[in-house]
């Protein structure tokens, strides 16, 4: 053992804490959270820890089970601590490890993995040899202990446990044991051996792949193993190797392929759960798709025999209930993730904008898994997380889902006569999981279920009068998965037969009396709203009437979904919400739940990003709701900068929640792009003023915060700019600097819209103004490089690229100098971008300087050409620019013209002769 001993009074103060802390007031309880967290700061605390887990007996082996737990919590501290505290430490959660007492062995295993994870093996490879030794003894408990700790560090760092210590790998000799092992007569030996083997399988470990034939051989020897624990670990291996090694697989594809579904179909779920993973893996790699394609025909309906609810399910789900009325508890709400803020993006003229996630995969809502995954739950937790966990029927959904959009029609050829056997069963969880293949397939399969639509979307409408609360919210699910079919504007007949009574059935469901069902339809209706759009304009009577109802109606969870539908209907309907009659049905329950909720009610969050929407759309019909509005944002702004200041002055306070923040910013970008002028009163009689608080929100360390403020800086450059410009000095001293080429990840959107906002505010001083000119150079010194930068996000390129375009409309003396640096990269950026204002200014400004200097597109002249033909419908001023220059180019020098133009791609030739005659 090291010389470290420990101080008498020293280990009495934390002795008797951890005493302290078995005592369950809610105030013992802070005050020794409080006291825990003191101790942190003492170089010696961990070795204390260690001494009570390793050198009491005489204490409780709870108090000594306690300090192990602090110990784990704490392994970083290892990493700072002086040499004499770290060697105790170590030798002593070795001893602990073979202590008398399971209930100290298994503290201290839990021990071992952490230190071992902080300090990896190279700095502690005494207790690789201790664990590799164990795995020898004849005492059989030790050894799973000892495999049990093994594993764990496979599972949590394989490429730590993957290193040369000293000139050798001590996986060269761990690899072979682990194999040997695998034949072990204890079930739990044989399946920890396999764990840890399959974990250096996806880090591709050199030291398994000179193995990998034996390990296969193993793995055939094991498939049909009497244990589940096995079989799945089994499972699990052939999984990690088709992911990493495919080619090694093949040639037994057929066997493994036999033993797969048969696996899929075991009793034991977690076995069945492992091998449908082997389908999902199969299937996402499009390099496989020849070997999977012959196989369509056995694996997808045994895949839609794994979607029906098991009866564990049906237990945890209760799912008859008519609970409307019934709160939620706590565990109900999962957290959620706000204030990520506005960010200002292009949209690019191929993509197709991935619609956003509402309810979770498969039509439940999907649990945000968290790091910490060692809580103890009680029974009534374990229900909870139980019915929001991964399992078969969600990863067999996920698999029917990824192979739809591989194969498509393919897929429902194979599937049609199973699933109508499903839709049209007696049994309701037969015809629930036909309804949840139908959604998981939408996507793949859209171009061929199409002509089974008009039957398929009546059978859906009709079955949301199931008497089974699960089976309408499943059918919500799927029918928002056909929403972009049911609202296309094809006909009069199609609306009134699909996109009326879809409309209507959902709003039905909106206000079922069961809660999951709510939550599926209100989530299924804000996917309605985003795919209709401005079809939804003629019912917004009714459907805000029953939007408003759900207001009295929904408890704390299905609330915060109602918000995203109202904001989302908003955002769907635009300037249609300006109606008077529609301001009267909405803003009351809006201004209610407003006027009950505090300051510092995370609840506030999700409605202010609700009015954000809601402001936009109304406009100016929402300035008699605006003062409170106005006024209560900037005293979120004002506290929130206020507590954030405290924190820096003071780092051991909690770190304020930015959220509150970003969100009031989000709001008052809102009210800027509704009302414009019309905030002029109220941003001048705001103490403290508005945009001083803005500008300090510029200089904030979190990047959502800054991002939300320039975001606010360009709406209010659109929107009242007279009002922003006496703060621009200070304002464009902070944009400059946040201009960078190579953003940290969290920063890409800060400078997104910094980059943005720069061109709007450029636009708003126009034509050499000479206040902007003192700008230009800083600001072009920054773009450029952006612009030029090959690994800046796309994004960025495009928002500089508009910007410098927009400088270059506003003062192109200065900017066109520079014009040869970046041509070809400023053509590249834009030219998929789809039409709009934006693009029409920038290629306006781009225009400009290519007129007041010619030369300096010489080089880049295929690219310009390239960006001019891709355009749609340029803007009246935009097409004479175009114009111009071409002819201008031409008779400049026509010989020097066709010599060049002859090269383009002959796409590129053809525009420009029909289009510009050159």
């Amino acid at each position: 053992m090291s010389s470290w001993v420990p101080q008498a009074q020293g280990l009495q103060e934390v002795l008797q804490t951890l005493h302290e802390s078995t005592d369950m007031n809610v105030a013992v309880q802070r005050a020794i959270t409080q006291k825990l967290n003191n101790f942190t700061r003492a170089p010696e605390y961990i070795a204390y820890l260690a001494y009570i887990l390793a050198a009491m007996p005489q204490e409780e082996d709870r108090i000594r089970t306690i300090a192990g737990y602090l110990l784990k919590n704490n392994s970083r501290l290892i990493l700072t601590a002086a040499p004499e505290v770290a060697a105790y430490v170590k030798a002593a959660i070795l001893q602990a490890f073979n202590d008398d007492s399971l209930m100290i062995r298994n503290a201290a295993g839990q021990d071992v993995v952490a230190f071992l994870g902080q300090l990896e093996p190279r700095s502690w490879p005494e207790c690789l040899s201790q664990l590799m030794n164990t795995l020898d003894s004849t005492d059989l408990d030790r050894q799973e202990a000892a495999f049990n700790v093994l594993e764990k560090a496979c599972e949590d760092y394989p490429r730590k446990m993957d290193v040369e210590i000293g000139g050798t790998r001590p996986l060269d000799f761990m690899i072979p044991k682990f194999l040997m092992l695998a034949e072990h007569p204890s079930a739990k030996m044989r399946s920890h051996a396999i764990a840890c083997l399959s974990y250096f399988v996806p880090v591709g470990s050199q030291s398994l792949f000179v193995h990998i034939d034996t390990f296969i051989a193993v793995l055939f020897k094991l498939a049909s193993d009497d244990d589940p624990s096995v079989r799945r670990h089994v499972c699990q291996a052939l999984v990690l190797l088709l992911a990493a090694r495919p080619e090694k697989l093949m040639p037994e594809m057929n066997n493994v392929a036999e033993y797969m579904l048969y696996s899929t179909k075991d009793k034991n779920e977690n076995v069945a759960l492992e091998a449908c993973e082997f389908w999902l893996t199969f299937a996402e790699d499009a390099d496989l798709a020849v070997h999977l394609h012959p196989l369509l025909g056995k694996v997808a309906p045994v895949l839609l025999d794994c979607m029906v609810y098991g009866e564990d399910d049906l237990l945890w789900l209760e799912g008859d209930a008519e609970d409307a009325a019934v709160p939620d508890k706590e565990t109900d709400i999962k957290p959620r993730h706000y204030g990520s803020g506005k960010s200002h993006g292009l949209e690019r003229d191929a993509a197709g904008a991935a619609p956003k996630s509402r309810i979770g995969a498969y039509g439940e809502e999907t649990i945000d898994s968290d790091e910490e995954d060692e809580y103890d739950l009680d029974d009534e937790d374990f229900a909870d997380e139980m019915s929001t966990e991964w399992n078969l029927r969600k990863c067999a959904a996920a698999a029917l889902d990824v192979l739809a959009v591989r194969f498509g029609g393919d897929l429902l050829n194979v599937l049609l006569g199973p699933l109508k056997e499903k839709l049209w069963s007696n049994d309701w969880l037969q015809r629930e999981s036909g309804i949840l293949a139908l959604g998981a397939m939408a996507e793949g399969c859209i171009e061929a279920i199409e002509p089974h639509l008009s039957t398929l979307v009546p059978y859906l409408i009709n079955t949301l009068s199931d008497p089974k609360p699960l089976v309408r919210s499943i059918t919500c699910w799927t029918l928002g998965r056909y929403a972009s079919w049911t609202t296309q504007p094809i006909s009069e007949e199609h609306k009134n037969l699909y996109f009326v009574p879809t409309m209507e059935g959902l709003l039905r469901m909106v206000l079922d009396n069961n809660k999951r069902v709510q939550e599926a339809g209100c989530s299924a209706f804000a996917t309605l709203e985003e795919d209709a759009g401005l079809e939804l304009a003629p019912y917004l009577e009714p459907v805000l009437q029953n939007l408003v109802v759900a207001f009295d109606k929904y408890q704390h969870k299905n609330m915060l979904i109602l918000y995203d539908a109202v904001g989302t209907l908003a955002d769907a309907v635009g300037r249609a919400l300006q109606n008077p009659r529609y301001v009267e049905i909405l803003m009351p329950p809006l201004t209610n739940r407003w006027s009950r909720l505090k300051d510092d009610d995370e609840d506030l969050i999700p409605l202010l990003e609700c009015l954000a929407s809601v402001t936009i759309a109304m406009g100016s019909a929402f300035v008699p709701y605006a003062p409170p509005v106005f006024e209560r944002c900037t005293n979120i702004i004002h506290t929130s900068l206020l507590k954030y200041q405290q924190y820096q002055q003071n780092p051991d306070l909690e770190e304020p929640d930015k959220s509150f923040l970003v969100v009031a910013l989000d709001l008052l970008s809102g009210l800027t792009q509704g009302m414009g002028m019309e905030l002029q009163p109220l941003i001048q009689a705001s103490n403290p003023n508005l945009l001083q608080l803005l500008t300090v929100c510029l200089k904030h360390p979190q990047a959502p915060v800054r991002q939300s403020a320039y975001a606010l800086v360009g709406d209010m450059a659109m929107g009242c700019f007279v009002l922003l410009r006496p703060h621009m000095p200070g304002i464009m001293a902070e944009l400059t600097l946040q201009l960078d080429p190579e953003p940290k990840y969290d920063f890409i959107s800060a400078s997104n819209n910094a980059a943005w906002s720069v061109g709007e505010v450029a636009l708003r001083y126009g034509r050499d103004d000479p206040e902007f000119k003192q700008w230009v150079n800083p600001l072009i010194a920054r773009l450029i490089p952006i612009l030029l930068h090959p690994k800046a996000p796309r994004s960025l390129h495009e928002n500089a690229a508009v910007s410098i375009g927009r400088i270059g409309l506003t003062h192109p003396d200065l900017v066109a100098p520079h014009l040869p640096e970046f041509a070809q990269a400023w053509c590249q950026a834009l030219y998929e971008i789809r039409d709009n204002e934006e693009k029409d200014s920038a290629f306006r400004g781009f225009c400009t300087l290519v007129q007041a200097n010619p030369p300096g597109i010489a080089k880049s002249l295929l690219w310009f050409c390239n960006a001019i033909v891709r355009w749609n419908q340029p803007s009246p001023e935009l097409n004479e620019m175009f114009q111009t220059l071409l002819q201008g180019f031409k008779q400049h020098d026509p010989a020097a013209w066709n010599a060049q133009t002859a090269v383009f791609p002959q796409p590129i030739q053809e525009r420009l002769a029909t289009r510009y005659g050159v």
